[in-house]
């Protein structure tokens, strides 16, 4: 790798941390979390002030849940609203979809708005022993011999054995160190924002899979409403890089469509809206890369681990963490820093089959006159659609992931005769 991003370190009064952990947002913070706990020295540093916004839809799957009672904070969740599953709207039939049974994960989720949730966590890795930087920004990597050895931090030297990179979608610290996306894999585009609803305890997340406009037209994308339990719902729509127009797309006007034509029981209008909506992109699939360096992993959004089933993120930024978090501690407790280079085969172990099968699923619901026909079929079987729940969710059972990868490739032949419009 090249030195020329970085600058060379040299100050003898430098900073010095066994770990460097760039963003605390749930990536960088479960990693700091795991290390901490493992007795190393970490520091994090966050761009921005706790608590923060994010766009987000708040939701918690049961994997994330899973991630934050390992990180102790199981009793923290029982403060905010729990659900119990999926309600899926399509061609005018409702289906109510619960959490499937799972041997290793509980049967329900929460919705926590980022703002909460991102503090939560990291408060938990200082109370854990990491140390916590905010409104502190990395601006370069210091590179040292081709190996990157820390970063320059508000003006400041931080040195480190090891650097993690979690700042999140946009990764400029990731870019600057070599990182990019592969275009050939989809991106998201999501826009949402928070409403008054006289339902914002209800005990299922929602998810519109025909979102229509005023006119009864079709729109591109998906639509959600997460009771948030604080006499508001997130309300949010996402749409795929796959669909042929999506550069032509505007979010802020599709989501008020959705506001608009979502359903009277969520009594729900740009007169209830609070505060603006805010948007952005997502690289997702893991398509980006390196993931690994000799002296660097990157984790959650930074390396593009977004699923492009439904646009979650915040569970495979947890659980990454924890896998990058794993690899260094060996490396730091048997100086062998070839142990860093285990991090990509964890994750190809993990998700490399599963994220091979969500990519093509991103290429299907890509056309429009597919993925209507699609839901159309698939609407009318409870059975169905709760195997669809499982695989969306990435909540499949060891041994189902086989037959999950087989339904998806029947779906690429449908594809490859199905009019592509």
């Amino acid at each position: 790798m090249s030195a020329s991003p970085g600058r060379q370190p040299g100050h003898p009064n430098a900073r010095r941390h066994q770990v460097l952990v760039v963003g605390g947002g749930p990536s960088g913070a479960a990693a700091a979390y795991w290390l901490a706990s493992s007795g190393h020295d970490v520091l994090v540093v966050e761009k921005k002030t706790f608590p923060r916004e994010k766009t987000c839809g708040d939701g918690l799957t049961p994997r994330a849940v899973r991630q934050l009672r390992d990180m102790g904070l199981g009793e923290r969740l029982e403060d905010f609203h729990r659900f119990n599953g999926l309600r899926a709207l399509a061609h005018g039939i409702t289906l109510e979809l619960e959490w499937p049974e799972h041997p290793d994960l509980p049967s329900f989720g929460y919705v926590v708005r980022r703002r909460d949730l991102d503090q939560m966590v990291a408060d938990n890795a200082v109370k854990a022993g990491a140390t916590v930087w905010q409104d502190a920004e990395a601006t370069a990597p210091l590179v040292d011999r081709g190996l990157v050895r820390g970063a320059i931090v508000n003006g400041e030297e931080v040195r480190a054995e090891y650097v993690v990179v979690a700042d999140g979608a946009n990764s400029r610290f990731g870019r600057a160190i070599g990182t990019s996306r592969d275009r050939s894999y989809p991106q998201g585009m999501a826009i949402r924002g928070y409403f008054e609803s006289p339902l914002h305890a209800d005990p299922w997340i929602e998810s519109a899979l025909d979102v229509k406009d005023r006119n009864g037209n079709a729109l591109p994308g998906y639509g959600w409403i997460f009771p948030v339990g604080d006499g508001t719902v997130n309300v949010g729509v996402g749409l795929l890089s796959t669909f042929r127009d999506y550069r032509s797309v505007n979010t802020t006007h599709l989501l008020s469509e959705y506001v608009a034509t979502a359903p009277s029981y969520w009594e729900i209008s740009a007169d209830t809206a609070v505060g603006e909506p805010t948007g952005g992109r997502l690289p997702m699939g893991g398509s980006v890369g390196p993931k690994v360096g000799p002296t660097f992993v990157v984790v959650g959004d930074a390396a593009g681990f977004v699923n492009p089933f439904n646009g979650e993120g915040i569970d495979y930024a947890y659980e990454t963490g924890r896998l990058a978090a794993q690899v260094l501690h060996e490396a730091l407790s048997t100086g062998d820093g070839l142990a860093v280079q285990q991090y990509a085969k964890l994750l190809d172990a993990e998700y490399g089959l599963y994220f091979k099968v969500a990519r093509l699923f991103a290429q299907i619901i890509g056309r429009p006159a597919l993925m209507r026909e699609l839901t159309r079929v698939g609407m009318r079987s409870r059975t169905l659609m709760e195997w669809v729940l499982r695989i969306m969710a990435n909540l499949l059972r060891p041994d189902e992931i086989g037959p999950a990868e087989a339904a998806y490739k029947a779906a690429a032949a449908l594809a490859r005769v199905f009019p592509d419009s």
